[in-house]
């Protein structure tokens, strides 16, 4: 029986004619995790940096997501060989690894998830949902098709180095995020200032010289079109929290708040 697999970002980006549109997964439910996938979201991004998710809870809401036609990315807690194995054999098919700030720090992410030669990740898909079992056949040969890698860009020192990361052999895609080039610049908490949205430009512009896609998180909807329009190939525009407070907020001021 032929066996389904959830597209890696990359390909996801290669096969796109327009500007793909994400949500943050950051509650560790493996129930939001499915309202998500299942909304018309081009890709989900289950974050274990700043959310409660376990390697358990990761692998659930990856099981979840595949049901339905969306691309989904982890982003690991840190630039570490361990997690990123263990993330990868869980079936992530996408990976994003933060605060990389160097081409240094990028090559080291695409060894942490690159069989030998090209790196040293760990030899277990026999054992791990990556392979399906053993049952793709080739995976341990053809890994890089089946791996996709994302680094993601956080300090004024990385928009600095946006050209050389993106040039990092094994580098698919690098991702802005704002709020920590923000706090990096003395403005934290002020992601649409005029300096802060300039660095995100320098930073696109960057990446976009070697050809490398470029992604930014942007919640507020105007400045998510602007970026897509100024060459952001993948946005996060949302997240499952924000979306539950903010609604619930409404029907707070609706029901209670009302004169």
């Amino acid at each position: 029986m032929p066996l389904r697999l959830t597209p890696t970002l990359r390909r996801l980006l290669t096969d796109a004619d327009r500007a793909l549109f994400g949500g943050w997964v950051c509650s560790g439910s493996p129930v939001m995790a499915e309202i998500m996938a299942g909304s018309g979201l081009d890709w989900l991004m289950i974050d274990m940096e700043h959310g409660p998710s376990s390697l358990e809870s990761v692998q659930v809401q990856l099981q979840v997501a595949a049901a339905y036609d969306v691309a989904t990315v982890v982003r690991v807690p840190a630039n570490d060989a361990v997690w990123i194995k263990q993330v990868l054999d869980l079936g992530a098919r996408t990976i994003m690894v933060p605060m990389v700030s160097t081409a240094a720090e990028a090559e080291a992410a695409v060894a942490h998830a690159s069989y030998p030669p090209r790196g040293h990740r760990g030899v277990g898909s026999a054992l791990a949902r990556s392979g399906r079992w053993n049952r793709i056949e080739g995976y341990l040969q053809n890994a890089s098709e089946h791996v996709s890698v994302i680094v993601q860009v956080e300090t004024l020192a990385g928009v600095d180095n946006t050209r050389a990361i993106a040039e990092v052999d094994g580098v698919d895609g690098v991702f802005v995020g704002p709020s920590d080039l923000a706090a990096s610049m003395g403005l934290i908490g002020q992601q649409t200032h005029p300096d802060v949205t300039a660095a995100v430009a320098r930073a696109f512009a960057g990446v976009r010289a070697v050809g490398t896609p470029v992604g930014v998180n942007a919640f507020d909807p105007d400045q998510a079109r602007r970026y897509a329009g100024e060459g952001a190939s993948f946005l996060l525009v949302g997240a499952d929290v924000t979306l539950a407070a903010r609604g619930a907020e409404a029907l707070a001021k609706a029901f209670i708040d009302a004169p």
